[in-house]
C-alpha cells in the first residue's frame, strides 16, 4: 500500500496506531505501521524513560508522541504556592468523597492524594507551559519523526523547530476551520476526528467529516479517525480521500495493552451504546465508557465539572483510588464507538493483519460491483 502517509514515513501499511502504551507503540511499528505515543499523562522525567525504552525496542522504526497545546484552561501556575485543595470547590470534593464511598472505595493512604494534587499543580500539568516541558524531552530522541497536537493550534516556534529537526507536524481537528488553522500553522497532516472517537470531540461524524477535512486542505494528507478498527473502515476511509487511518481504542484489549484487569473485563463486554460524551473527565468534551462514574455526573443534582485542567486534577486521584481496588462500576477509559467491536482479546499485530485482510476483501468486492 502506497499512500502519502506510507511515503511520509517509510512504512508498509498506513495504519497510525495511537496509545498510552508504549509495547502497544513497538508493536504497532513491527506490524507495519506508525505507533504514536501519547505523552499527555507522563511527566517528562517518565516520558524520558518511555521513549528511551521505545528506542531501544523498536529496531530503528519511525514513531510519534502526542502532546496538548490547550487554548483555554484555568491558569494554575500563578497558585503553586496555595494548598491545591483549594483550587477545587469543597461541593466537588464532597460529591466525590461520597460517590467513592457509596461503591465501598477507600481513601489513599496518608497524604498520598495532596501529594498526588501537589505534584500536579507544581507542574502546571493541562497547561502550555507543562506541554513545553514534554516537548523539551521528545526533541533529544532521534527515533521520533511525528508531533501530533491532540488539542489546540501549537505555537510557530514549535512547529519550525520539529521541521529543523527532520520531524513532521500533525493535529488533530473536528471542523474544516480547524484544520485550515492547523494548515496555516504549518502542519504536515491532519486528523480528521469523528463524533465516535474516544477522548476528546467534536460534534460531526467521521464520515461526513474525513471528506470535508480532504478538500479544505488538499492536498495535504488527511488521516480518518473516529469508530475505526476493521478493515471495511479502512477500505471506507480510503475512500473518502483519506490517506490511511488513526485508531486508538481498539488497542486497549490488545494483549500488549497495561489497561487494568477490571477495565479490560468492561472494554470486552461492552456495546457500541456503552459510551458517552461527557466533560465529567477532563473538563472538555469527551467520548468515555459508560460507568457509574459518569451517570453521577450526570444526574440533575450533580455539580457542573469544573474547567480544564481542574477537572482532572479532581479525577485523577479519585480513579487511582478506584483502579488499585478495582472498582469494576467505576472504572472507565477513553473510548470509541468501535469498543463494540472489541469483543476478544487479541495482539497489535493480530489486529493488523484482520484489518488489512477485512480490507483486501472489500476492496475485491468494490472490483467485483464494478464490473458487474
Amino acid at each position: 500500500m502506497k499512500t502519502k502517509l506510507c511515503e511520509m514515513f517509510g512504512i508498509e501499511v498506513p495504519i497510525v496506531a495511537f496509545s498510552h502504551c508504549r509495547d502497544v507503540v513497538v508493536a504497532a511499528a513491527k506490524a507495519g505501521g506508525l505507533g504514536v505515543f501519547g505523552a499527555d499523562t507522563s511527566t517528562p522525567e517518565q516520558l524520558a524513560i518511555e521513549l528511551q525504552w521505545i528506542e531501544d525496542h523498536i529496531d530503528g522504526r519511525p514513531y510519534g508522541v502526542d502532546v496538548l497545546f490547550p487554548k483555554v484552561h484555568d491558569d494554575v501556575a500563578s497558585h503553586a504556592n496555595e494548598d491545591p485543595l483549594s483550587l477545587i470547590p469543597k461541593g466537588h470534593r464532597d460529591f466525590v468523597q461520597n460517590l467513592l464511598a457509596s461503591h465501598g472505595v477507600p481513601q489513599l493512604p496518608g497524604d498520598e492524594e495532596d501529594k498526588m494534587l501537589r505534584e500536579m499543580l507544581n507542574r502546571k500539568k493541562g497547561t502550555p507551559a507543562f506541554t513545553h516541558e514534554l516537548l523539551e524531552v521528545v526533541f533529544k530522541f532521534p527515533g521520533v519523526k511525528l508531533i501530533v497536537s491532540a488539542i489546540g493550534t501549537p505555537p510557530q516556534s514549535v512547529v519550525d523547530r520539529a521541521h529543523a529537526a527532520g520531524i513532521k507536524f500533525g493535529a488533530m481537528v473536528g471542523k474544516p476551520e480547524h484544520a485550515r488553522r492547523q494548515r496555516d500553522a504549518g502542519a504536515d497532516l491532519l486528523i480528521a476526528q469523528g463524533h465516535e472517537a474516544g477522548g476528546h470531540t467534536g460534534e460531526i461524524t467521521t464520515m461526513v467529516l474525513t471528506p470535508q477535512i480532504v478538500d479544505a486542505v488538499a492536498p495535504l494528507p488527511v488521516l480518518a479517525a473516529g469508530g475505526i478498527g476493521r478493515g471495511r473502515q479502512l477500505a471506507a476511509a480510503l475512500a473518502l480521500g483519506a490517506e490511511g487511518v488513526w485508531c486508538g481504542s481498539v488497542w486497549l484489549t490488545t494483549q500488549e495493552s497495561d489497561a487494568p484487569p477490571a477495565l479490560r473485563e468492561r472494554l470486552l463486554a461492552a456495546q457500541s451504546s456503552d459510551t458517552v460524551r461527557t466533560r465529567a473527565f477532563t473538563g472538555k468534551p469527551g467520548r468515555f465508557l459508560k460507568s457509574a462514574w459518569s451517570d453521577a455526573w450526570g444526574a440533575p443534582d450533580a455539580p457542573s465539572p469544573l474547567g480544564r485542567p481542574l477537572q482532572y486534577f479532581l479525577r485523577t486521584p479519585a480513579f487511582a483510588r478506584i483502579d488499585r481496588v478495582g472498582a469494576k462500576a467505576l472504572v472507565s477509559s477513553p473510548i470509541g464507538q468501535i469498543v463494540g467491536e472489541m469483543n476478544e482479546e487479541s495482539t497489535v499485530r493480530q489486529v493488523f493483519m484482520d484489518m488489512l485482510t477485512e480490507y483486501a476483501d472489500a476492496v475485491e468486492r468494490l472490483q467485483r460491483v464494478s464490473q458487474d
